[in-house]
């Protein structure tokens, strides 16, 4: 196996110095670093991961936790995370919750057992005694995105979700639209009722009474959203549009929608948050309130490097515009 005594011999340099080149924990020379990386490529070396956590405490790996990896939004977060913590000379192990309390947290106790630096989490945020606790995570740098858990305090990424679903659904207003619907997120989870507090704002600005506006419930979920969006459209009176609240449930209400042998705009205009690579290629093509995805992802490791080398404060709480894209899923209400 070669060690770092072999990478410095045929270096001819200290195994000082090339502790530091590969660490960058001190300054090197041009010249010596350059000799150093031949060494290493030359003899193929790998340092000792486990034998640096046993040292430091941490390795170079931070932790992604996700609720739901087939989510495009949680998969384009995935590739910009990554994509950052690479250049920041980290690698990420990445868990996939699945909105699953329990799971979620025997993830987390698994980040620890790992010796992870940091970690980048969108939690399941369901209260409850398989929550996360302090125990769980003291000591360890955490960055929130998307959402909060209940009782954590830690840095948080998020847009602002209450204009998203007000943007949406005023679009929708503007067209003539009155009896308009709504596919709802899960109330406890924080973007779920800002959006819905968005939708409602809109509704009351045109002097319609929110109470009087048919939601339903989808879960974030494509098969849940398919359900509310057939019982919503079976209701009387039908409602002539909707506003869903995140992309898996708008693939859901767009299934219904053709289930029920109605058009997409002629029948029942659609306006949704988050937009993803093939809302363009629907047919007809959809209207999303766009989430900043990139952005999002470095944010939220530029906080979390800031927190792993050392900086202390209160809590951070970044908050980033989101934008309309209007494309054909809607249309003027009929005789508008």
């Amino acid at each position: 196996m070669v060690t770092i005594r072999d990478v410095a011999k045929l270096a001819n340099v200290s195994t000082a110095t090339v502790s530091a080149t590969l660490n960058r924990s001190a300054p090197v020379s041009p010249e010596l670093q350059a000799r150093v990386r031949r060494a290493v490529e030359e003899l193929g070396y790998a340092p000792d991961g486990v034998a640096r956590s046993l040292k430091t405490g941490t390795t170079a790996l931070l932790g992604l936790l996700v609720p739901d990896i087939t989510n495009p939004f949680f998969t384009q977060l995935v590739r910009v995370v990554e994509a950052a913590a690479q250049r920041a000379g980290y690698a990420v192990l990445l868990c996939d919750s699945d909105e699953d309390p329990a799971k979620e947290l025997t993830y987390l106790r698994l980040m620890r057992t790992h010796r992870v630096a940091g970690l980048v989490w969108c939690p399941v945020g369901e209260p409850g005694p398989e929550g996360p606790n302090a125990r769980t995570l003291a000591g360890l740098p955490i960055v929130m995105v998307d959402r909060a858990a209940p009782g954590v305090a830690a840095d948080l990424v998020v847009i602002d979700n209450r204009r998203a679903g007000y943007l949406a659904t005023a679009h929708l207003l503007e067209l003539g639209h009155r009896r308009i619907g709504a596919v709802a997120g899960p109330p406890h989870l924080l973007p779920a009722a800002e959006r819905l507090r968005g939708f409602t704002d809109a509704l009351r600005e045109r002097g319609l009474d929110p109470d009087a506006a048919p939601v339903g419930q989808g879960a974030f979920r494509e098969a849940e959203a398919y359900a509310s969006c057939r019982e919503l459209l079976g209701s009387e009176p039908r409602p002539t549009a909707l506003f869903v609240a995140n992309n898996h449930m708008l693939i859901g209400v767009m299934r219904a929608i053709a289930d029920l042998g109605l058009a997409c705009p002629a029948d029942i205009s659609v306006a949704a948050i988050d937009d993803f690579p093939w809302a363009n290629a629907f047919n007809p093509r959809l209207t999303t309130v766009r989430q900043p995805v990139a952005a999002i992802g470095e944010s939220a490791l530029r906080l979390l490097l800031a927190r792993i080398a050392g900086h202390a404060g209160a809590p951070v709480r970044e908050t980033l515009a989101c934008e309309l894209i209007v494309r054909n899923s809607c249309a003027p209400i009929a005789g508008g």
